[in-house]
């Protein structure tokens, strides 16, 4: 029943200091003039997908539609040098810091930067590790971190896909070097690979990369079938690359088939969700619905039950239609609290299975 789980939010209203504006100047660079031309040449006026908008609307559907047992957290620190340092390399954390106060182009995918957007990323990271801190201290049985921008594209050298630093790759690698955990599974749902994660993590066996994703050429191109690691982390990277039409049933099939085999060989000791809601079939690609991400919620709720006392933390990632991002959270948060998830069906059945009751006694001989 829902509200028989804690469930701890952690949220931060600097991250809505993240706002990069394509109309106003930026810092002249060679990165600058090759998306001023990438832009020129759309014949639709674009702006920054990823806005203040996507967190400020979705706190503001849970604050008005609220779930017993979730209780938000506020004036998480944010990120230290130390703790981004594990994951990106110093020269690009150093680059990135002087950035501060200035708007930038930091990759021609359109990634960029606005004066409060360091505070923003540093704040996203540390959210991602007092929500991790939290679970593993047993304080609440889950965790959601509501953090912009997000961070499963950004590389240890480079930013990428609206990411700056890696919040859920931050937030691993301080479990295992702080809070003595040696087997961290990463579980991505958002509708993009995780090419960042994947990459800090590729030699890596102290952590389980499972990435079920929009298959190639879907940005960003990478996470094919057989990138499974390299060296002494061969084997602990799983892609599940699937076509555009994938939905309920598809995501239902490979977390049963794939991820819960993996988990159960793996034992992880803290499980972390890269939560995107762009997989919603209102939004970027695939076919998800609210139904779907409470489908996958619980059987990642039952891995870490299993496993490892509960111990389960989510990031958010990506989602930019506001209606779905706002309610597919909602849904996690309900089954994270202790409610249920349906019984899956294709899509259509359902509507299908109302209207043949609605319709049956009209062709009955009652009169």
């Amino acid at each position: 029943m829902i509200g028989d789980r804690t469930v701890s939010v952690f949220y931060d209203e600097v991250m809505l200091g993240h706002d990069p504006q394509v109309e106003l100047p930026f810092m002249p660079s060679r990165v600058e003039k090759r998306v001023r031309t990438i832009l020129e040449k759309l014949e639709f006026k674009w702006t920054y997908p990823e806005h203040p908008g996507r967190l400020s609307e979705l706190k503001a559907y849970l604050d008005s539609h609220p779930v017993a047992g979730v209780q938000f957290r506020y004036g998480s620190p944010p990120a230290s040098y130390e703790q981004l340092a594990r994951v990106h390399t110093t020269s690009y954390l150093d680059h990135l810091f002087s950035l501060a106060g200035q708007r930038a182009w930091l990759d021609r995918d359109t990634t960029a930067v606005s004066p409060d957007s360091i505070k923003a990323a540093t704040a996203a990271a540390g959210n991602a590790i007092a929500a991790v801190e939290s679970v593993v201290a047993g304080e609440s049985n889950s965790a959601f971190a509501l953090v912009r921008p997000p961070g499963h594209h950004a590389e240890p050298v480079r930013a990428r896909g609206f990411c700056l630093l890696n919040n859920v790759a931050v937030a691993a690698a301080h479990a295992h070097a702080k809070l003595g955990c040696e087997r961290v599974l990463i579980i991505d749902w958002d509708a993009h690979h995780g090419n960042g994660t994947q990459d800090i993590f590729w030699a890596d066996p102290n952590v389980l990369f499972f990435d079920t994703h929009c298959a190639a050429p879907f940005y960003p191109g990478s996470g094919h079938l057989e990138d499974v690691g390299v060296g002494l982390g061969e084997g602990y990277t799983i892609n599940v690359p699937l076509p555009e039409t994938a939905g309920d049933i598809a995501f239902e099939k490979v977390f049963r088939n794939i991820l819960v085999p993996a988990a159960d060989y793996y034992q992880p000791d803290l499980v972390l969700v890269s939560a995107g809601f762009d997989a919603h079939r209102n939004d970027m690609a695939l076919n998800v619905t609210y139904d779907g991400f409470k489908a996958m919620t619980s059987i990642v709720r039952d891995i870490a039950d299993k496993h490892c006392g509960g111990r389960l933390a989510c990031i958010l990632e990506g989602g930019y239609n506001l209606t779905s991002l706002s309610r597919g959270v909602h849904a996690v948060l309900e089954v994270l609290a202790g409610g249920e998830a349906p019984i899956l069906k294709e899509p259509g059945v359902q509507e299908v299975e109302a209207a043949a009751e609605f319709h049956r006694s009209a062709f009955g001989d009652e009169q």
